[in-house]
């Protein structure tokens, strides 16, 4: 694997850590948007790894996932997640404070989505 594709998928695997961190520390949103982070950067190294593209210029979790060819069960994983990239940080999105928007019920969901993602690309990875 080449060294840019292992950063990624490193840092991808680094962001879920974190994100199950922030669960335990009850920082909810972080944990929703680490999530969200978690999943895009291992879609991007797995299509590093498959299209021996280099960039890719969206944060669009369903179009990332849909050119990594991610069964179609966990489309809706990604639809789930993809908005977190900016609800759970912007307060202007919402018209409210970001952080009071989350529980833990909410970030439970977020982890549980992102890992079933995971446990795809782990597998494609190894390749």
């Amino acid at each position: 694997m080449r060294i840019e594709i292992e950063n990624w998928w490193k840092q991808a695997q680094r962001d879920l850590v974190s994100a199950k961190n922030s669960l335990n520390s009850k920082d909810y949103y972080i944990c929703a948007f680490l999530c969200q982070q978690a999943v895009e950067k291992g879609l991007k190294a797995r299509l590093m790894l498959s299209t021996k593209e280099r960039i890719f210029i969206t944060h669009s979790l369903v179009e990332l996932g849909k050119r990594a060819k991610v069964s179609e069960n966990l489309i809706e994983d990604l639809r789930r997640l993809a908005p977190e990239y900016t609800i759970s940080r912007y307060p202007d999105v919402t018209e409210t404070l970001p952080y009071e928007n989350y529980s833990l019920e909410i970030a439970q969901d977020r982890l549980k989505r992102a890992e079933r993602i995971f446990q795809w690309l782990n597998t494609l990875m190894k390749n």
